[in-house]
């Protein structure tokens, strides 16, 4: 069925909340609905079932060689800088691993993005008048934290009237003070747009800010939109594209 392309290993962190390993399924799903011929499987870091080792033993066990493993991360961090390629390093040595890289930054996740702030209630004729929080999980990689701000500045160039970056953890400011900095700044309206893919305790975080700061709308995660699907599979053929003849045959 497969006809020998590489297996996409898609590689999640993994969370105790049973909505962040749902909506990894449910992303998967929609992705083999796109790609049938592609063998796709997933694999979680921490917390979820079952874990990466298992996966790539089971792969060898069913004698694949060449695996294209895909972090679902935005940003490279040290999940994908550290702990991934650790755990890959100690695969069944048949395995021909390549990793692939993350999935930000991509025009397709801002589109995701925007689209969820409609679904929440955003006409796109308000953007001149509203201010857009850019929401991030966070982290202390300082590659990661100027990605999201290129992005803000990205988006500021689409028609809000202003965007700003924020951080659920690990790094300043927080959603609900750049929303009161907004508010106070004169913008009419706010809205905040989380950049992050599945539902788990720092997206509470972000819409527990928002909620107390008195956003006037909180977009959803950006889950498993048809968007994000594409950028999965945009990736996995980046790198089987890269990967030598006899290994993407």
């Amino acid at each position: 069925m497969y006809h020998h392309r590489p297996v996409l290993l898609v590689i999640a962190h993994g969370s105790r909340d049973p909505r962040h390993a749902a909506t990894v399924h449910a992303l998967v799903r929609r992705v083999r609905s796109l790609r049938p011929e592609v063998r796709v499987e997933t694999g979680f870091l921490e917390f979820n079932a079952p874990s990466v080792p298992q996966v790539l033993d089971r792969l060898a066990a069913d004698g694949v060689r060449d695996v294209v493993a895909l972090p679902l991360l935005l940003n490279r961090a040290f999940h994908a800088k550290s702990d991934i390629p650790a755990v890959l390093r100690n695969a069944p040595r048949q395995l021909r691993i390549h990793q692939a890289d993350v999935l930000g930054p991509s025009p397709l996740l801002l589109k995701a993005l925007e689209r969820r702030l409609y679904e929440a209630g955003v006409a796109p004729s308000h953007r001149s008048s509203t201010g857009l929080v850019l929401a991030s999980a966070g982290s202390t990689d300082p590659e990661a934290i100027a990605v999201i701000a290129e992005i803000a500045r990205e988006l500021r160039h689409t028609g809000w009237c202003a965007v700003r970056p924020a951080f659920a953890s690990a790094a300043l400011p927080r959603t609900e003070d750049v929303v009161r900095d907004l508010r106070a700044s004169g913008v009419a309206r706010v809205a905040v747009a989380p950049y992050v893919i599945a539902p788990g305790r720092l997206p509470d975080r972000i819409e527990a800010g928002a909620r107390a700061a008195g956003a006037d709308a909180l977009a959803g995660v950006l889950g498993p939109s048809a968007e994000l699907a594409r950028v999965l599979l945009t990736r996995y053929d980046a790198s089987r594209a890269a990967l030598p003849l006899a290994m993407s045959a």
